[in-house]
């Protein structure tokens, strides 16, 4: 399972790809992406979300 991330919320401040322990997330224009094959779901991206755009 991967995270979810809603690109109405998501600001682009990449603090989630920089906490990412896999490297799964990114930068898609200006709005992060989560790939799901290398995403473990381990969380660490949702609780630095500053506007709370990460879901499980």
């Amino acid at each position: 399972m991967a995270v979810k991330i809603d690109k109405d919320i998501c600001i682009g401040c990449a603090a989630c790809i920089d906490t990412c322990p896999t490297a799964a997330l990114s930068m898609e224009g200006d709005k992060a992406v989560c790939d799901e094959d290398t995403c473990i779901d381990c969380g660490s991206c949702i609780a630095v979300c500053p506007v709370q755009a990460i879901t499980e």
